[in-house]
């Protein structure tokens, strides 16, 4: 299944990561490490050398071309500036899958942290839910994120998802103790 290379909203667009992307990632990454890095994983988080990430986004690239994951790269609608980032995973019950393994799916998303409180999260995220809805053996889409991340956890709540559980799951780091990891479900039905 392929699935659209670009997704426009009122104010966003939003398409996979390209290697090109990575002179203008590398800033944001630096910027914002404190914002990011106790929420998502360091190999997404980590600012590198612009050759290094720029690898790094040609593999998520690669990996959406191949219908493996999408990231969207989540920009401003004139293409402008870069704000962030929402995936979908396909997943089953035992954890992150290939999509022909898939029942469900799992939605990641990050922003910047001098973007927050505009809503682009929220908005974005609408978008790659209306996208799963035309993947008919998903039957739900799940937001996982930290129960200490307020900000992340009030995406799932404005979007009709409901808190099915927290997990005892270890933190992002090697080096964290363990988390409480919220599992967000909705119906994946139009």
């Amino acid at each position: 299944m392929s699935v659209p290379v670009e997704l426009r909203t009122a104010r966003l667009v939003l398409r996979p990561w390209r290697a090109e992307d990575a002179a203008a990632m590398l800033p944001i990454l630096e910027t914002n490490w404190a914002h990011l890095s106790p929420w998502i994983p360091a190999r997404v988080a980590t600012p590198a050398p612009v050759p290094e990430l720029a690898e790094r986004l040609a593999g998520f690239g690669a990996a959406f071309a191949g219908d493996r994951e999408w990231r969207y790269g989540m920009f401003t609608n004139e293409g402008d500036r870069m704000l962030g980032e929402v995936s979908l995973f396909p997943r089953a019950s035992s954890g992150r899958v290939p999509l022909a393994e898939a029942d469900r799916a799992e939605l990641g998303y990050w922003l910047r942290a001098d973007e927050t409180g505009r809503g682009y999260v929220t908005e974005a995220v609408g978008v790659v839910l209306e996208l799963a809805r035309t993947m008919p053996q998903l039957q739900q889409v799940e937001i996982r994120c930290d129960a200490r991340n307020a900000a992340s956890a009030a995406v799932p709540r404005r979007l009709g998802f409901t808190l099915a559980t927290t997990l005892a799951e270890p933190g992002v780091r090697p080096d964290e103790p363990m988390v409480q990891l919220q599992v967000w479900t909705r119906a994946n039905v139009g």
